[in-house]
């Protein structure tokens, strides 16, 4: 046993273990379905029935509703492969590569939903789907980094291999992430800053940011559902993979 895993507490060996974790998720994967449902439900009831226009924007300001949750998963994402990524290389977790594989994709999709909703948001708004500030760019880098991390899932036979270059390669990427952050206060932007979270509290009336924020809630509970079925997903491929080369040595020793 090595050092680092002999520090290991006890609950974080259990949850490592593929198995233990295809068994307590198997139990959360429903209830945690019926949440994101209702939760969604709710948050479209207030985002279009009970939230009103904005005095410049009208109806347009309903993309937010979608744009914002988008936005925030898709930095929100890769802080958790971040996370996956220190714990491939610094406690060798056997479950770090399996979020960072499981979550890339989604991370990708969140990341591309955010850019286009806020091209469509950008358009009535600001008079352009795309200008090249600071957010806009460092959130085209976000991903393009993803589709970097999911091409080299790809490009690797082996896995386990595959799963410490891509962790370095997350690790350096999550650059980005602070720059996505604080662009907004670095360089000129046509981006606000903060309105919801911030030192003075929200800045914005509650009409609009109870739904925001039930329709961000929605948007994490699905980002967290997708992720424990890619999870899970990925965890029974890779036992399936293992069997059929366990059978074919069988089959080529005799």
């Amino acid at each position: 046993m090595s050092v680092t895993a002999a520090k290991q507490p006890n609950w974080f060996s259990r949850l490592a273990h593929p198995g233990q974790f295809l068994n307590w998720t198997r139990y959360v994967v429903w209830p945690l379905a019926i949440a994101t449902a209702v939760s969604f439900a709710i948050g479209l009831w207030f985002a279009f029935f009970n939230s009103p226009e904005d005095y410049q924007m009208g109806d347009m300001v309903r993309v937010m509703y979608v744009h914002v949750p988008n936005a925030w998963l898709s930095q929100f994402v890769y802080g958790v492969m971040f996370l996956a990524a220190l714990g491939t290389l610094v406690w060798r977790h056997p479950l770090a590569d399996v979020v960072n594989k499981a979550a890339a994709p989604l991370g990708a999709v969140f990341t591309a939903l955010a850019l286009y909703t806020g091209a469509l948001w950008g358009r009535p708004t600001w008079g352009t789907f795309w200008e090249w500030d600071g957010r806009m760019t460092s959130t085209l880098v976000l991903l393009l980094i993803y589709l970097g991390i999911i091409a080299l899932w790809r490009a690797f036979d082996d896995q386990l291999k595959a799963g410490r270059i891509i962790a370095i390669v997350t690790l350096v990427g999550g650059i980005n992430i602070p720059i996505i952050k604080f662009s907004v206060d670095w360089w000129n932007t046509l981006h606000q800053p903060a309105s919801v979270f911030t030192a003075e509290g929200p800045r914005m009336p509650a009409s609009i940011l109870t739904p925001l924020l039930v329709m961000m809630l929605a948007f994490t509970l699905l980002g967290i559902l997708l992720g424990l079925v890619r999870m899970r997903t990925e965890i029974l491929r890779r036992r399936a993979d293992t069997m059929s080369r366990q059978a074919a040595l069988a089959g080529s020793a005799k």
